[in-house]
């Protein structure tokens, strides 16, 4: 059976990448979450989608360019504002908390897509193994030499590459650069293309799994993972 896995936490109906939408997630009996991180300027890893935080909080301005204090002071409640009270930018080290000792996976995704935040890889990997997280954690990114960086620091930490294209081959391209895992978003996915990635022996976590059809073909289809913003939707059709 497919796993289900939270996209951003229960973003569905929590303020997406906050506590509140993992510990909603961890409620209600998801096998995975992903989470996005990224590098403030003084180099606390922090939980949020966007480079800029003006979609999700009541501010703006580059995760990169502030310090966590500067953006601990926003509420990033997004299209929850006023229903959930104030929530605040979380940390990676909040999450791992939240999830130590509970049988649950993290995808985390290193958004080093568009700024590659020097040392976020290193920085990651070593919070993993401070809390000896390594079996359950799947590194990903779009930037899949951010991937290939991870897999020096940390080969036995599991891997995915990101994509978003109608890539052909993706399984060999994955397998050849020695990463367990295609993220690729759900609708490029057949019965073709699910087929030649399970033959390269690669693990199929799809992004993002929200309507009920959707969620029926992919699982009908064996794909490893499902990630999406309401998964009670998942457990609803899957268990």
């Amino acid at each position: 059976m497919s796993k289900i896995f939270g996209h951003r936490g229960f973003s569905g109906k929590y303020p997406e990448n906050t506590m509140l939408a993992f510990e909603k997630a961890v409620e209600i009996g998801c096998d995975g979450i992903e989470l996005d991180v990224h590098l403030t300027k003084d180099n606390v890893l922090v939980i949020i989608h966007d480079e800029d935080i003006k979609r999700t909080a009541n501010g703006q301005g580059l995760v990169k360019d502030m310090t966590f204090e500067e953006l601990r002071k926003f509420d990033y409640s997004a299209g929850f504002k006023g229903v959930y009270g104030f929530n605040a930018i979380p940390t990676l080290r909040e999450y791992f908390d939240l999830v130590k000792d509970k049988d649950i996976i993290t995808n985390i995704e290193l958004k080093t897509g568009i700024y590659e935040y020097p040392s976020i890889e290193e920085r990651v990997i070593e919070m993993i193994r401070e809390y000896g997280l390594e079996d359950k954690i799947i590194l990903s990114s779009f930037n899949h030499y951010s991937v290939k960086r991870c897999e020096k620091l940390a080969p036995e930490i599991k891997r995915g590459f990101l994509s978003e294209s109608w890539l052909i081959n993706y399984g060999k391209y994955t397998a050849e650069n020695g990463v367990q895992c295609c993220h690729p978003i759900h609708f490029f996915l057949s019965e073709e293309t699910v087929r030649e990635m399970h033959d390269a022996g690669c693990e199929i976590n799809t992004w993002t799994v929200n309507e009920y059809e959707d969620i029926k073909r992919l699982a009908a289809l064996g794909v490893d993972s499902l990630i999406g913003n309401f998964p009670d939707r998942m457990i609803e059709v899957l268990r």
